[in-house]
This record gives structure tokens, C-alpha cells and sequence, in this order.
């Protein structure tokens, strides 16, 4: 093994034993076939990560965001939820994972870094190891949650209260007051029409509630904001 190589080993090793609970249980041999089919990958602004077929493997978010949705036969996209810093995703991994047989597709919501580890060695290693794939199953299902929020937001809840808490959730998330998004961006993340974002949006903008300009949505009442979110 080359130097360079070992650094870039050890480099994903640091990382991984933080983000791994299992990583300090395996086998050298494996911790070492798991880095060596490691890569860190820089995703621009929009462009795709996963095209909901095959495996793309394990993603590690280092730095910037992911958003994972699906996608219906005439092209419209409802985000399931987004990727940050520290965040992995498993739904990418088909092979690892039997029980994935929709899909999913990924994209870069902004400029992203991220340490990919490969499908097949990814799989290879926790048919060696139970704990990874329960490790792998564990992750998955936590973020089915996120995704029935989705669901229970679009089916049941109005217009008015899913803005007010996609708003104050993104504020929460950035902390500042100011969401840098324009308004087909936030009708995308929301499942909606950009007409019906827009719409909602002035009437917030008339109630004193925001402040629309090009910039994105600028929060002027929080109170008032947080009693339609709940």
C-alpha cells in the first residue's frame, strides 16, 4: 500500500469510527475493504447523486445538503427529506438493502461534499457482520418517519399550516430569519404548485406574517408564525 493510499485509508477511518457505532467491532480486514472502496465525490449545485436505479452505494454528507425524492411517471417530484452534515444515506444502496424496491432518486440541493462507499463492498462486509446490516436497517427506517410527516402534511394538513412550519423549521435549521429560497424552490420541498406557494406566501406577506422579495421570505412575525404552524 502506497502512502498516499494509507492516508486516504486512515482519513475515512477517523471518520467512520465516529459516524459507525459498529466500526471499532469489525474485523481490520473489513474496516480496511470498507475504506479501500471509499471515495470522497464533490456534487455541484443540482446535479444528480442517485437516478432511483441501481446502487450508488453509501453516502456520507461532509458538507452542503442532499435532497432525496421520488418521482411520478409525468415528471412531478415530492421531496421525502433532505440530507445534511453528518447525515448518511442508505435508500441510495439498493444493494445493501433487499427491502428497497422503489425509487428513490438524489440530487444536490447545493454545492456538496461527500464520502461514498461502494454498494457491493458496503453489502459484502455486513453479510460478515450482523450488526452493520442491523446498523443499515436502523437508519433506514428512522427516516421513514420523516417520510410519513410528509405524507401526513400533504394529505391532511392546510396550506397555511405547512408553509408556516416549512418556514419556521428552515429558520430554525440556518438560524436566520431570511429563507434564501425562491418560491418554485419551496413548492418543490413542500410537494405543492409554485402558484398555490406563491399565493399562500402573499397572504402571509398581507397579514404582516413575512416579507416576500427576491432575495427569498424574510420572517417579520415569528409568534404569529408559530401559532399557525401548530
Amino acid at each position: 500500500m502506497d502512502k498516499m493510499t494509507e492516508m486516504k485509508d486512515i482519513q475515512f477511518e477517523l471518520i467512520y469510527r465516529e459516524i459507525f457505532p459498529f466500526w471499532d467491532e469489525m474485523p481490520d480486514t473489513d474496516k480496511n475493504d470498507i475504506c479501500r472502496h471509499s471515495s470522497a465525490v464533490t456534487y455541484s449545485k443540482g446535479e444528480p447523486v442517485h437516478d432511483g436505479g441501481g446502487c450508488s452505494g453509501v453516502i456520507l454528507v461532509c458538507s452542503g445538503s442532499l435532497r432525496l425524492f421520488m418521482m411520478s411517471e409525468e415528471g412531478k417530484d415530492i421531496t421525502l427529506y433532505r440530507l445534511h452534515r453528518g447525515d448518511l444515506c442508505m435508500l441510495s444502496a439498493s444493494c445493501v438493502l433487499d427491502a428497497i424496491t422503489f425509487e428513490v432518486f438524489v440530487d444536490a440541493e447545493e454545492d456538496s461534499e461527500c464520502y461514498v462507499i461502494s454498494g457491493p463492498a458496503f453489502a459484502a462486509v455486513s453479510e460478515r457482520n450482523p450488526q452493520i446490516r442491523i446498523f443499515a436497517l436502523e437508519t433506514a427506517v428512522s427516516r421513514f418517519s420523516d417520510v410519513m410527516w410528509v405524507m401526513q402534511q400533504i394529505l391532511f394538513m392546510s396550506m397555511d399550516k405547512r408553509l408556516a412550519i416549512f418556514l419556521s423549521d428552515e429558520s430554525a435549521r440556518t438560524g436566520l430569519d431570511t429563507i434564501t429560497l425562491t418560491h418554485g424552490q419551496i413548492a418543490r420541498y413542500m410537494g405543492s404548485a409554485r402558484e398555490v406557494v406563491s399565493r399562500m406566501l402573499k397572504y402571509f406577506s398581507n397579514e404582516g406574517i413575512v416579507e416576500v422579495s427576491r432575495g427569498g421570505v424574510k420572517i417579520l412575525d415569528k409568534k404569529r408564525l408559530h401559532k399557525l404552524a401548530r
